[in-house]
């Protein structure tokens, strides 16, 4: 695919620098390239997509997802120099079109058209009280409330998932990053658990186009059931769920071991939707053991030709929603395991709610997907933007994270059942299934590139407006409404300034 305005270069600056002062910070930056060992991969190619349009939305004051939290990411992972190892590219929001190959389009017309302005209005039956607003609609609510520029976030971050796919399925890039991605419950008519679109799912299908097989391994400490109850009746798609299960106390209630699929045999989806259930305080030797005893043996068997790895960050220790005692350490080595296998790799992110403990986690998995992780230095560079942020375990990569209220309840012998039972239900596949290629979903190249040369005019004519005002060279001052302060309801030290 050539290059054009669906995915173009990414390399953010702090418009309050002097020329003097980007010159200094560039030349920090190059002394941690050299120091840490930094430089592109050997082999394979790593891209990074990302938008930072996105990172500006708020959720509210006493939600608990912080679309901050990628802001930090990013700015690690520049301060180290990680990004001069990848491809970047800065994705555009995704198309309705694009949206409406997996939800339905009285669903997207909602996003698309709902504001904090017009709820009470239009659909007034979406009742305020004093925590927001209530009503059997679409799934917003509480956990999914309207707030300004909704509909431009979800469509950012589903596009970043669905350009990346496309630079694999091009073979541009071998693994391709996500990290505003994975926002794995969200269902075809249904927002849920903080999600509204469902970017997997729409990531998933771009990787359909060319490949016969595609795994989805998702490590969030909640089970991934939009992803599942979108692939439930194919055997294409093998989806793997390792997460805390409890029906009654637990969201979402869902992912139990004995769950594997359409219970009919002859339905294609049997047993091909696999659940790893956990209970709290499950620790890094234990989780590394099970993951590669789960993962190992569905690689050999399935043989899939794409994974999809969703790396929820709220499975880490210490995070406002969790209940498990990974260390950021133990939540990578998943990361690790699944690169080991030179299968193109679509990483992207998921939950987490401590954000200074996910940026951690995101960036040094950033470092394992471009060969950087042995070498680095675990402590922040001090050039970091931000670094205060992580003062209280110390500006480290690495701060215990396993020392935590949540006793371990998943005794070897829980966790060797359990693969036992994995391991049985992958004998039922009988090999990867053949695919007749002619079914596949449709082509959305034809209508993009259409669209990309409407928005290359778009900005042609905005340009010529922005001269007639200011002049030729002239620039307008850049307005927005942003908060200044936001300030997470979690644990001391996660007070956000944007």
């Amino acid at each position: 695919m050539a290059r054009g305005t669906t995915v173009t270069e990414y390399l953010p600056r702090s418009s309050k620098l002097s020329a003097s002062d980007t010159f200094s910070l560039s030349s920090k930056i190059q002394r941690e390239i050299e120091r840490n060992g930094i430089s592109r991969p050997k082999g394979y190619t790593v891209s990074w997509h990302a938008n930072p349009e996105v990172e500006k939305h708020h959720f509210g004051m006493a939600h608990p997802m912080k679309p901050w939290r990628l802001t930090l990411t990013k700015e690690i992972v520049m301060a180290y120099g990680m990004h001069t190892a990848m491809d970047t590219h800065l994705s555009r929001a995704a198309t309705v079109e694009e949206l409406v190959e997996f939800h339905k389009e009285d669903y997207i017309d909602f996003l698309s058209s709902v504001t904090p302005q017009n709820l009470g209005t239009n659909y007034p039956w979406l009742k305020p009280g004093a925590v927001g607003y209530s009503g059997p609609f679409f799934g917003v609510g509480e956990d999914c409330p309207i707030f300004d520029g909704l509909f431009e976030y979800c469509s950012l971050y589903a596009g970043a998932s669905i350009d990346a796919a496309r630079k694999l399925t091009s073979h541009q890039s071998d693994i391709a990053i996500n990290w505003s991605g994975g926002l794995h419950h969200a269902k075809k008519a249904e927002a849920s658990g903080f999600c509204y679109i469902n970017d997997i799912v729409l990531a998933i299908l771009q990787l359909l186009r060319h490949h016969p097989r595609v795994l989805y391994i998702d490590i969030d400490v909640h089970h991934g059931d939009g992803v599942e109850q979108a692939f439930w009746s194919t055997d294409r798609v093998l989806t793997l769920s390792f997460h805390k299960y409890d029906k009654e106390t637990f969201f979402p209630g869902t992912g139990p071991l004995d769950d594997t699929g359409p219970t009919h045999p002859d339905n294609p989806g049997a047993h091909h939707s696999l659940n790893v259930p956990l209970n709290d305080g499950i620790d890094d030797v234990s989780y590394q053991w099970l993951f590669e005893s789960v993962v190992g043996p569905c690689i050999d068997t399935y043989r899939p030709t794409a994974i999809v790895l969703q790396c929820g960050a709220d499975s880490l220790g210490h995070d406002r929603l969790g209940c498990f005692n990974l260390n950021i350490q133990g939540h990578g080595s998943c990361v690790s395991y699944v690169k080991s296998f030179k299968i193109p790799l679509l990483v992207v992110g998921g939950g987490g709610y401590t954000p200074r403990n996910v940026a951690r986690a995101w960036a040094h998995e950033t470092s394992i997907c471009i060969g950087a992780d042995k070498g680095l230095d675990p402590t922040l560079p001090l050039h970091t933007p931000f670094r205060h942020h992580f003062a209280e375990e110390g500006p480290t990569l690495f701060p215990p994270l396993h020392a935590t209220r949540f006793e371990n309840k998943n005794p070897r012998a829980y966790l060797e059942s359990v693969v036992t039972a994995i391991r049985e239900q992958l004998r039922y596949m009988h090999g990867a299934p053949s695919v007749q290629m002619s079914h596949i979903p449709p082509d959305i190249q034809g209508w993009r590139e259409e669209i990309d040369k409407e928005l290359e005019e778009e900005a042609k004519r905005e340009e010529e407006t922005k001269e007639e005002k200011d002049g030729a060279g002239g620039l307008l001052a850049r307005t927005g409404r942003r908060r200044d302060y936001e300030r997470s309801a979690g644990t001391r030290g996660e007070l956000s300034v944007l």
